[in-house]
């Protein structure tokens, strides 16, 4: 099969987002100028730079009440920072209920049913509980085509890792079994790993 994206797939189902996977879920958070906390899941997420450690993450959508894009993207323009914060697999059903398409005034971490912490080096709030969770300051909005598509990019400059996530001094995924994102409805948790050397080490 063959197809060009313009002329449509002919699918049930756009099969674009099942061919690339797994993809990591970045849980977005952030703060408005008016104190009221966002939490959102993206499942267009990477690193992108070891050195400064740098990361990404893409809105591909609008919001009815924001002007452009979602509310993340709305208060890390007006902030200039956000947080990644990891989404293991026992919190996966918070993961989906964040990602409701909710009024830009409702606190998504109160929504889900989880407790916001704060950032040591940044204004914005962190999930107090998960593995890991990145503060980032922002260095990029980029317009990408199409209508309210961004491409957002920032500095790692604080990294909270919980304690027991810690294993003989790495940090040990398969403690909380990372979500991943699919095509369609579905997703994925790492359960097992393997090991390969590079030909170089």
């Amino acid at each position: 099969m063959f197809y060009r994206p313009e002329d449509g797939h002919g699918l049930p189902h756009n099969p674009f987002n099942a061919i690339i996977t797994p993809r990591p879920i970045g849980w977005i958070s952030t703060r408005d100028t008016a104190g009221v906390n966002n939490l959102a899941p993206y499942s267009f997420f990477n690193g992108v730079a070891y050195t400064p450690p740098q990361v990404m993450f893409a809105s591909t959508s609008g919001k009815s009440d924001q002007v452009e894009s979602k509310d993340s993207v709305s208060n890390i323009r007006t902030t200039g920072v956000f947080c990644v914060n990891v989404a293991e697999y026992a919190m996966r059903d918070a993961m989906n209920a964040s990602s409701a398409a909710l009024p830009k005034e409702v606190d998504e971490f109160a929504h889900a049913g989880l407790e916001a912490a704060e950032c040591a080096t940044i204004d914005c709030p962190r999930i107090a509980h998960a593995p890991a969770a990145l503060e980032c300051r922002l260095t990029q909005i980029v317009p990408l085509l199409g209508q309210d598509n961004f491409l957002v990019l920032g500095e790692v400059v604080g990294v909270h890792l919980r304690e027991d996530c810690i294993k003989d001094g790495r940090l040990d995924v398969l403690s909380f079994q990372p979500l991943a994102r699919l095509g369609y409805r579905d997703y994925s948790h790492v359960t097992e790993l393997f090991e390969m050397t590079r030909p170089d080490d």
